[in-house]
């Protein structure tokens, strides 16, 4: 039997990249208007050829609500699911992801401060609840590795972990505080808290795209170091890692995608945990194939759980959230099962 300890192949990227295409199509045609495979071609011709082969409500909904919605959706999965990996191999915890730092919290907590009290520019829709969602995010950072290097030096992962613990803990008490003074904005902030893409554009888009390009494309370089974390800290130190620079390389860079994700699509749980796990039975523990496919299946998963948002309760749009809390629940109690079988076998 072949082992799976080489680099992501040419033939893993064309089937990865033909199913997340393949779901990004379905996930265009399928909503509370159904719409013709075709018209998705012809749509994109005419916004940029100026023709109009394709029906004007079919365009005003491919172009305007569907297409940068399912861009946003599948930048968010990967977004959110190589940031998952990145942190279990770090932390050698297969139950961690990036909301273990409690940056997704403190991210969160910036954007419903905005939202509540209306920090907003007026020439720039939602780059208020962006810019201090990515603040608060970096000092929720700064903060929990500030308390991890007072009580232990080496910042050692358990370490980390219960301070991110704690600090989701404080800061969800704050939120509840929070949204008691949101008057009339507590519906929406109540329905973005659970992660939502409804008004997604392509401004989102192509701010995600540049934040996966820039932070991704970091942590998809680190797969080398994040393999000799897979061993031990210590068997890292021992090939010339540094690590602790390496550590606040990873936890930066996580960080920072995480808090421009939350910024634009609110808080979606479990995607970090369930695609990585998935994608390491598929493809192996080796971070080299495991961070590609975690990012395309990341992609494709956070499609496919927006469309049944959108589609199981139509025309009623479910927050996304909740359908990716559904899943990664169950999945997480299957995971917690098999680490405690394996611990005691």
């Amino acid at each position: 039997m072949k082992k799976k300890t080489e680099s992501f192949r040419l033939t893993d990227y064309v089937i990865f990249i033909t199913v997340m295409l393949a779901a990004m199509v379905l996930c265009i045609c399928l909503g509370s208007v159904n719409v013709p495979i075709k018209d998705i071609y012809y749509a994109i011709s005419d916004t940029i050829r100026g023709t109009e082969l394709c029906p004007a409500s079919h365009r005003a909904i491919i172009m305007s609500v569907r297409l940068p919605r399912v861009c946003c959706a599948a930048l968010t999965g990967a977004a959110l699911s190589i940031c998952g990996a990145a942190m279990q191999g770090l932390l050698q915890n297969p139950l961690a992801d990036g909301s273990t730092l409690g940056v997704t919290s403190g991210a969160a907590l910036g954007a419903i401060l905005s939202i509540t009290f209306g920090m907003d520019l007026p020439m720039f829709a939602n780059l208020g609840q962006m810019g201090m969602a990515m603040l608060f995010g970096f000092m929720s950072l700064v903060l929990i590795l500030t308390l991890a290097y007072r009580l232990d030096k080496s910042l050692s992962t358990q370490t980390i972990i219960l301070i991110g613990v704690i600090f989701s803990m404080f800061v969800s008490a704050i939120i509840n505080l929070v949204v008691t003074f949101a008057g009339e904005r507590v519906k929406n902030i109540t329905f973005w808290s659970m992660g939502s893409l409804s008004g997604s554009s392509f401004e989102n888009a192509g701010i995600l795209l540049i934040a996966v390009i820039v932070f991704g494309g970091i942590i998809l370089r680190c797969a080398r170091e994040l393999n000799a974390f897979a061993i031990g800290e210590d068997n890292a130190r021992n090939i010339g890692v540094d690590v602790k620079k390496f550590k606040l390389i990873i936890l930066v860079t996580v960080s920072a995608l995480i808090g421009v994700t939350v910024s634009i699509a609110g808080t979606i749980g479990f995607v970090g945990l369930v695609i990585p796990h998935i994608t390491r039975l598929i493809v192996g523990p080796n971070h080299r194939r495991l961070l590609p496919a975690s990012f395309f299946g990341g992609s494709t998963f956070l499609l496919l759980a927006d469309l049944a948002a959108r589609t199981i309760l139509r025309p009623l749009v479910l927050p996304i959230g909740v359908v990716t809390s559904f899943i990664g629940s169950i999945v997480f109690i299957y995971i917690f099962y098999s680490s405690r079988r394996k611990g005691h076998a």
